[in-house]
């Protein structure tokens, strides 16, 4: 799957939708789990590598292009943990996110704020 096809365009409509959902009850996700569901809707996308950090990227770009609006990928976690991977922190990082807490503060803010935010929809 590469990035600008439809394929990915498709995977990555499900993934915001799937995303938005588990927002609005604040229901964090392994990346099993979210391949489980993108298989489920036609996409072959693997939980540890190839389009799955791409799609998260761009998912949560979609979502807060300018950074304003909470990062969808706060809702993706590692079963191990329980918590978001390290790609997830660099994101919240780095512009136009910029988001300064120290990891578990953030995380949470971002689960808060998402709950918040969806939660209307």
């Amino acid at each position: 799957m590469r990035k600008g096809t439809p394929e990915y365009e498709d995977a990555l409509a499900d993934m915001v939708e799937i995303l938005r959902d588990r927002a609005r009850r604040r229901a964090p996700l392994t990346y099993t789990d979210l391949s489980r569901e993108l298989a489920r809707r036609g996409h072959h996308v693997p939980p540890r590598f190839g389009a799955m950090p791409h799609l998260l990227a761009d998912a949560t770009a979609q979502e807060s292009p300018d950074g304003s609006a909470p990062l969808l990928s706060a809702l993706v976690v590692l079963q191990a943990t329980g918590r978001p991977s390290g790609g997830f922190y660099e994101l919240a990082r780095r512009l136009p996110y910029s988001r300064r807490e120290d990891d578990d503060s953030l995380w949470e803010a971002e689960l808060t704020r998402l709950e918040r935010h969806y939660a209307s929809e």
